[in-house]
């Protein structure tokens, strides 16, 4: 009994294939691993991880079932739901494979899986393994989401124009607007997957990529409705030693590029892996940093442009009006360029994990939510932590050479830059000894050891 005790129990963990989702698994995975535990990766062949970038790991690769892995935007809500629909059968057979092959000193403690992968907890369940659930999305959001269920319930869904401005009665600082609405699938298949995405079944936990300062409230609330532990463990990217598993190539010249900027003088472009955009917005965008005469570091993703594989697209003339003034790459080191002195201002598509990157780099935004849950992070940064402020929905270069200025020049994104710094103080204490992701952190740990 005393050599099974000195063996690591194992974790499953199962990320969900794109890239907010697959970073912040594995650097649960990271972290968990620091703890003594054992972890193996299952994985689908789509967006696969690189095992070279985690070599404690182990892979466990489901077999390929999906014909065509077409990532568009269009796509997103559906191809997951055809993961859920494709993968149980696959994903039973090869654990089922590797609980025979496994010994009592090398058992299975608990699959953890990625909230819209709940095929896993229903395999768990089959295989009588205890489950545990992360999400990746702030606590506001999930909050977001079920209020849709019960305001659909209660008559308000769908809504007029008339009230989109309007805040959504007990949540505060939500408008009807901002609700994580999908404009790719009807409404009543987004109430049908948010019923499946939000049912916690058997599972015995949840972890969150979250912080209890940043969403005190917000958690309370959920914990008060939840029958089951939740563990606000975020930011995971903070905790976890370095390691890249991003699925494009980064292209680090951008820091040396930085080096050459003064202090907190550039305002940082990016609208995350999935976010897609026209060319009329590609070229309002290209000519409201021009005007504004900051210096930045603008992220155009192969791929981002529709009708446009090709970097080359900027509007012409552009690149001679900027000069040396702006740089330009396909994907860039995102943690390491929001906490680079040079940069003072994070345009952004207001993504989970880019949220909370630009928060732990004490960088104001200037939000362009896309879909999802990026409206409901774009109302919490300019209207409850109050560190950054928000563009309108169509994307005009006025408008966007004046954000840059009132950010990055005036007085009011001065006053934002300091509350950002407060809040990075804040996450930084939760982290650390004592703090409540740390706290957090040592409670999950004692929960699955006791499974």
């Amino acid at each position: 009994m005393e050599r099974q005790r000195m063996r690591p129990l194992r974790l499953v963990l199962v990320p969900c294939p794109f890239q907010g989702h697959i970073n912040p698994m594995l650097q649960l995975g990271t972290i968990l691993h620091s703890k003594g535990f054992s972890i193996t990766v299952a994985h689908t062949q789509f967006n696969s991880p690189n095992p070279s970038a985690h070599p404690d790991f182990s892979f466990l690769p489901l077999p390929d079932t999906l014909p065509d892995h077409n990532s568009s935007t269009g796509d997103l809500v559906a191809f997951v739901w055809e993961l859920n629909v494709n993968y149980k059968a696959r994903f039973h057979e090869c654990l089922a494979q590797v609980m025979e092959q496994q010994g009592l000193e090398d058992r299975i403690a608990c699959v953890i899986y990625d909230e819209v992968m709940c095929f896993s907890e229903a395999v768990a369940m089959e295989l009588k393994l205890p489950s545990v659930v992360l999400r990746t999305a702030s606590a506001a959001t999930f909050l977001a989401r079920t209020s849709i269920l019960q305001l659909k319930a209660e008559g308000y869904i769908p809504f007029p124009e008339s009230m989109s401005q309007d805040l959504i009665p007990e949540l505060y600082p939500l408008r009807f607007k901002d609700l994580p609405f999908s404009v790719f699938i009807t409404l009543e298949d987004l109430v049908q997957q948010l019923s499946t995405f939000t049912n916690i079944r058997t599972s015995s936990a949840i972890i969150w990529n979250t912080i209890d300062s940043l969403e005190k409230s917000t958690l309370a609330k959920i914990q008060q409705q939840c029958r089951i532990p939740i563990f606000p463990i975020g930011p995971l990217h903070e905790i976890a030693s370095a390691s890249s598993s991003s699925l494009l190539e980064e292209d680090s010249s951008c820091l040396a590029w930085l080096d050459k900027q003064s202090y907190n003088s550039v305002i940082y472009v990016s609208f995350g892996s999935v976010a897609f955009m026209d060319m009329k917005e590609l070229a309002e965008i290209a000519w409201g940093l021009a005007n504004s005469q900051q210096p930045f570091l603008w992220v155009v993703r192969p791929g981002s442009i529709r009708g446009s594989e090709l970097i080359e697209v900027l509007p012409k003339g552009f690149k001679e009006t900027i000069g040396e003034r702006g740089y330009i790459v396909k994907w860039a080191p995102q943690k390491e360029v929001l906490a680079h002195d040079a940069v003072g201002g994070f345009f952004s598509h207001c993504g989970w994990n880019s949220t909370l990157e630009s928060i732990c780099g004490g960088i104001p935004m200037i939000c362009r939510p896309c879909f999802s849950d990026q409206r409901v992070n774009a109302r919490y940064i300019s209207q409850v932590w109050t560190v950054g402020l928000e563009l309108g929905n169509e994307l005009q270069r006025g408008e966007i050479e004046r954000a840059i200025r009132r950010l990055m020049v005036e007085k009011e994104g001065k006053e934002m830059s300091e509350r950002a710094k407060i809040l990075k103080e804040k996450v930084e204490l939760s982290i650390g000894e004592g703090g409540s992701s740390k706290n957090s952190l040592n409670e999950l740990i004692e929960i699955i050891m006791s499974f």
